[in-house]
C-alpha cells in the first residue's frame, strides 16, 4: 500500500518550500479573517452558541489538511449543513440547551462514521444517485430557506423558524410591520456594504469590515441602540476533549438527517474540489479519499465539540484565489482561530446579530443558481423539471423530504432512461461501407428486405420488452418483404439473462417466418454472455460480424471466406 495515497499530506509536505509558504500564508490569513465571523454566524443558524462555530474551524480543518486529496478546499462550518443540523436536532431538544448541543455533536460523530465507512469500502459512487439538477434544485432551495429564516435577526422580529418556506413566509407577512427600526437599519446597511465590497473586489474581507463597524457602533453608541440584539459573552479557551453522549434511540432518530448530511457534504466537497482541480495540474481529487478525510474531520472534530462540517464554496474559492498551494493554508487559518479563541472572543461581545444575519443572507443567496436553471431549460427539459421538482419539494416539504424526493426522482429518471433507450433503423451510405441513422442522414439507402436495427443501451430486464416491441414494430413495417434482421450491437455493453432469453425467443420467432437474424459489432464480454447462454444452439457462429455492412454483404453474396476467418477468431477468443 502506498502510504502517500492514504495520508496525502506526505505527498506535498516533504517538498514544501518558501515559495509555497508565501501563497499559503496570505490565503490562510484571508480565509481565517472570513472564517471567524462566518463561524459565529453559522453557529446561530444551527441553533448553537456562537463559540461552536469556531470549534468547527479547528480540528476538522487539521484532519482534512492531513487526509484530504485536495490542497485548497476549505473545511469548516457552512450555512447549508448548519440549517440541516437545526432542522434535525430541533425536533429532539430545545435550541441552545445542553442536550441540544450534545445531540449536535453526536450527529457529527455519526456523519463522520458513515463517511469513513463509505470511503474505506470505496462506496462513494452511491452518492452519484444525486444528479446535478437535483443538487442544484436542493442547494438553491436550502439557500432560500436559510436566507428567509435569517430575517428574524435582520429585522429584529421573532419570526417562526422552519425549513418549510410557506410557514416562514406566512409568519413574515403577519409580523413584518413589527420590525425593529434600529436593527433593520443596521442590518440593511450591512447588506449594502457587503454587496458593494464584493462588486469592487471579492478579496476584500467584507464580512470582517461590517463586523468591526457593527461592534464599534454598539460599543460607543449602544445607548442609542439598546433595542438591538447583540451576541454578548463568547467563552474564551480551546475545546476540551470528550466523547459525545449518546443512546440508541437518539441514533435511530438522527440517522435520516445524518444520511442527508453525508450526501450533501460529500457532494459539496467533490464539486468544489473538482472545480479547483481543473485550475491546476499538480494533484487529482480522489473521491473515496475525500470521504475518508471528511469522515475523520467530523469524527475527530466531534471529540472536540464540533458539529457537522464540510467544505465551503466561498472560502474554498477565496483560498484558491489568494494563492493557496497546499493544506498549510488551512493550518494557518486554524492558528488564527486558536488566537481568537484564546485572546479575542471578548471583542465580539457587542457584535449585533443583525450584522451576522446580513453576512449569512448575502452568502447564501449567491447559492441560488439561476444560470443553471436557464441552461437546463434550453438544453434538457427533463433535467429542468427534475431540478424544479427537487427545488419545490425542498421548499414546501422541508430539507429531509426534499433530498428524499430528489434521490427518488433521480432513480425514476435513471430507470426511465435505461428502460427506454434510443433505437433506430440504419441505412447504407451511398458508395461506402458505412451504415447510419436514417433519421439523421436522409441520403442513406433503406432496403425493403433488410432491417439493420440499432439499440443504444444494455439489454436487461427493465428494457427487454421495449427492445422486443421496437424490433417488432420496425419489422412489421417491412411486411412479408423482410428476409434479414441485423442487430447492430456496437452500443450494447451488457446483456443479462432476461435479455438473452428475449433475444433467443425473437430469433426463433423470425426464423419460423423465414427471416435470418445476424449480429454485428458485438463486444467480446457481451458475446461471451450470449455464447454461455446457449445462443449458438439456435444461430450459427458465422452469423456474427464485425460490421453491419459485412453482415449485409454476406447475406447478399454468400461469400464465406472472410466470415469463416472471423468466426474462427471469435470462437477461439471465447474458448
Amino acid at each position: 500500500m502506498n502510504i502517500k495515497k492514504v495520508i496525502p499530506i506526505l505527498e506535498w509536505l516533504p517538498n514544501y518550500n518558501a515559495s509555497h509558504f508565501k501563497g499559503d500564508l496570505l490565503a490562510g490569513i484571508t480565509v481565517g479573517i472570513i472564517l471567524i465571523p462566518q463561524g459565529i454566524a453559522y453557529a446561530l443558524i444551527a441553533g448553537l452558541p456562537p463559540i461552536y462555530g469556531l470549534y468547527c474551524a479547528l480540528v476538522p480543518q487539521v484532519m482534512y489538511a492531513i487526509f484530504g486529496s485536495s490542497r485548497q478546499v476549505a473545511i469548516g462550518p457552512v450555512a447549508m449543513d448548519s440549517l440541516i443540523v437545526a432542522t434535525g436536532v430541533s425536533t429532539l431538544a430545545l435550541a441552545g440547551s445542553e442536550s441540544y448541543i450534545a445531540i449536535a455533536i453526536l450527529l457529527a460523530l455519526m456523519v463522520g462514521a458513515i463517511q469513513l465507512i463509505l470511503g474505506i469500502f470505496s462506496l462513494g459512487f452511491i452518492v452519484n444517485f444525486l444528479s446535478k439538477p437535483v443538487i442544484t434544485g436542493f442547494t438553491s432551495a436550502v439557500a432560500l430557506i436559510i436566507g428567509l429564516n435569517q430575517f428574524r435577526n435582520l429585522l429584529g422580529v421573532d419570526f417562526l423558524q422552519s425549513d418549510q418556506i410557506q410557514y416562514v413566509l406566512e409568519d413574515i407577512w403577519l409580523q413584518i410591520s413589527d420590525f425593529n427600526y434600529h436593527t433593520t437599519i443596521i442590518g440593511l446597511i450591512s447588506v449594502i456594504v457587503i454587496i458593494t465590497f464584493r462588486k469592487i473586489n471579492k478579496k476584500i474581507p467584507n464580512a470582517l469590515i461590517v463586523v468591526i463597524i457593527g461592534i464599534l457602533i454598539m460599543k460607543y453608541f449602544g445607548k442609542s441602540f439598546n433595542d438591538v440584539s447583540i451576541v454578548k459573552d463568547i467563552p474564551s479557551g480551546l475545546p476540551v476533549f470528550g466523547f459525545p453522549e449518546y443512546d440508541l434511540d437518539q441514533i435511530k432518530e438522527l440517522l435520516p438527517i445524518a444520511l442527508t448530511l453525508v450526501m450533501v457534504g460529500y457532494l459539496e466537497t467533490i464539486s468544489i474540489g473538482k472545480s479547483l482541480e481543473a485550475k491546476q495540474d499538480e494533484y487529482r481529487i480522489r473521491p473515496n479519499q475525500e470521504l475518508i478525510a471528511l469522515g475523520l474531520a467530523n469524527m475527530v472534530g466531534s471529540l472536540f465539540k464540533a458539529y457537522p462540517t464540510t467544505s465551503s464554496f466561498s472560502r474554498s474559492a477565496i483560498n484558491q484565489e489568494s494563492g493557496a498551494k497546499t493544506g498549510m493554508a488551512a493550518l494557518i487559518s486554524v492558528l488564527m482561530v486558536i488566537l481568537t479563541l484564546l485572546f479575542l472572543t471578548p471583542l465580539f461581545y457587542h457584535l449585533p446579530k443583525t450584522v451576522l444575519a446580513a453576512i449569512i443572507i448575502v452568502a447564501v443567496f449567491n447559492l441560488i443558481n439561476f444560470k443553471e436553471a436557464t441552461f437546463l431549460w434550453r438544453a434538457n427539459n427533463l433535467d429542468f423539471w427534475l431540478m424544479i421538482s427537487t427545488f419545490l419539494a425542498t421548499l414546501l416539504l422541508g430539507i429531509e423530504f426534499g433530498i428524499m424526493v430528489g434521490v427518488g426522482l433521480s432513480l425514476i429518471v435513471l430507470i426511465y432512461r435505461t428502460s427506454r433507450p434510443y433505437t433506430t433503423e440504419l441505412g447504407k451510405v451511398p458508395d461506402s461501407n458505412f451504415y447510419r441513422n436514417k433519421n439523421r442522414f436522409e441520403e442513406v439507402i433503406i432496403e425493403d428486405d433488410i432491417l439493420v436495427f440499432r439499440f443504444d443501451a444494455q439489454i436487461f430486464y427493465a428494457n427487454s420488452s421495449y427492445f422486443r416491441d421496437n424490433l417488432d414494430i420496425r419489422a412489421a413495417k417491412k411486411g412479408d418483404a423482410l428476409k434479414l434482421i441485423v442487430l447492430d450491437a456496437e452500443s450494447i455493453n451488457r446483456v443479462d439473462s432476461t435479455g438473452v432469453e428475449m433475444l433467443k425467443e425473437r430469433i426463433k420467432f423470425y426464423q419460423k417466418k423465414g427471416v435470418k437474424f445476424y449480429f454485428a459489432g458485438v463486444k467480446g464480454p457481451v458475446r461471451d454472455d450470449l455464447f454461455r447462454s446457449g445462443i449458438l444452439q439456435i444461430i450459427d457462429i458465422n452469423h456474427f460480424f464485425m460490421r453491419s455492412n459485412q453482415a449485409v454483404k454476406f447475406y447478399k453474396t454468400g461469400d464465406r471466406k472472410h466470415q469463416e476467418k472471423y468466426a474462427k477468431y471469435i470462437h477461439q477468443a471465447y474458448k
